[in-house]
């Protein structure tokens, strides 16, 4: 591919782009499973230069998806990092050619548990193999292979997209120029393993769930699916971030019903949260990606030493954490850190101080911006990339 070839571009189609993988050279997950053809969803932004090498890989989170920068589908709100996307901002579509896609698993056009096994004629369900952070990355390295890209500029995401990002580190280090794992960790905690389970759990109570059959039997566990979502969400705010916001505030009345109404103003947002998140996630992919963050633990991928993870490497890396982060708290974040200065790998290391809680990397917060921008700045001038004529969206 070159400047007078590039690659389709997602404003050419708002739906966004699909393709069709591993078709004759299936993927071999972690689980044993050989798996093929994988359908795979994905969004571009910008323009691949003529060398290829302003590539940037943005990993999505756990209920995000590739929809970055335009408009949801289903929900028709802004893409998850609409302000971050354009000419002239953070990921700076003049310069930068801007790829994500749906995760495996997924269920917005990524071969996931909601489409059809191929050996059955019906939904996958719990048919499907269980999958890891390993194979999502798999996926996307076949996506990027795809694309005629040797080496991703820059490969960067928070929370389960910030787990890839150490993922691609480790597996294809010579592929990644740079990469920017943000409010995440090598490993996850006891703590956030049972916040899943809660969250899982609360699914395959839900009758509605039929073991996982609720497409064939033409229903949806919405019950469970929106309790799950109730718990998670409690997990990326902070406490000061709920009181400031809600605090004991009643939801439209003067005093207490005695009952069990949404008397108060956090309880009424909560259940919105619930309520609105089943219109555009699936339960069974919520089941599968949520054991895909449990099963993360890159040390123990390692021999039980994380600096192996990263030895060798001459990836740049810049390790982002929030202070009021709880889900994935900074001290995760050091690990990974001091694991890269064991190995004497090129790292910088900020923690942002917000009030925010984990969902910080989502929202506005300008010194958390003001790093990316410094970071990708840098790693281009290094690298000696310039600015791409004439493109942009």
């Amino acid at each position: 591919m070159t400047q007078s070839e590039p690659v389709p571009t997602a404003s050419a189609n708002p739906a966004g782009l699909k393709v069709e993988l591993g078709r004759d050279r299936p993927i071999r997950l972690d689980c044993g499973v050989e798996l093929g053809p994988i359908q795979v969803a994905y969004q571009t932004y910008g323009r691949l230069n003529a060398d290829k090498s302003n590539a940037i890989l943005i990993c999505h989170a756990l209920t995000g998806d590739h929809y970055v920068a335009d408009p949801h589908p289903i929900t028709a709100k802004p893409g998850w990092w609409h302000e971050l996307v354009g000419p002239g901002r953070v990921f700076d579509t003049d310069r930068y050619f801007l790829i994500c896609s749906n995760v495996l698993g997924g269920c917005m056009g990524t071969t996931g548990p909601v489409d059809e096994n191929p050996a059955t004629g019906q939904a996958w369900g719990l048919d499907f193999p269980v999958i890891t952070i390993g194979d999502m990355v798999k996926v996307q390295a076949r996506l990027v292979d795809h694309l005629g890209i040797d080496q991703l500029f820059c490969v960067v995401g928070g929370s389960m997209g910030g787990m890839q990002v150490l993922k691609w580190a480790q597996v294809y280090p010579e592929r990644v120029f740079s990469a920017i794992p943000i409010a995440s960790a090598a490993r996850h905690s006891a703590q956030n393993i049972a916040f899943h389970e809660v969250g899982r759990q609360a699914i395959m109570a839900d009758p509605d769930w039929c073991e996982g059959n609720y497409l064939q039997e033409g229903k949806r566990p919405h019950r469970g699916l929106a309790v799950a979502r109730m718990a998670a969400h409690i997990t990326y705010l902070s406490e000061p971030a709920l009181h400031q916001k809600f605090g004991r505030n009643l939801q439209n009345r003067d005093t207490v019903t005695y009952g069990f109404d949404a008397d108060f103003q956090v309880e009424s947002y909560l259940r919105h949260q619930g309520n609105t998140f089943v219109d555009r996630f699936d339960a069974n992919s919520y089941l599968y990606i949520t054991r895909a963050m449990d099963y993360f633990d890159l040390a123990a991928e390692s021999g039980g030493v994380l600096a192996n993870a990263f030895r060798g490497t001459r990836t740049r890396f810049c390790v982002v954490s929030f202070t009021s982060d709880w889900l994935f708290p900074t001290p995760e974040s050091r690990a990974v850190v001091h694991a890269l200065n064991a190995v004497a790998a090129n790292v910088s290391f900020v923690e942002i101080k917000s009030d925010k809680g984990h969902d910080a990397f989502l929202l506005d917060e300008p010194e958390f911006h003001a790093t990316l921008t410094g970071f990708l700045e840098g790693a281009a001038t290094h690298r000696g990339l310039p600015r791409t004529e004439g493109a942009g969206r």
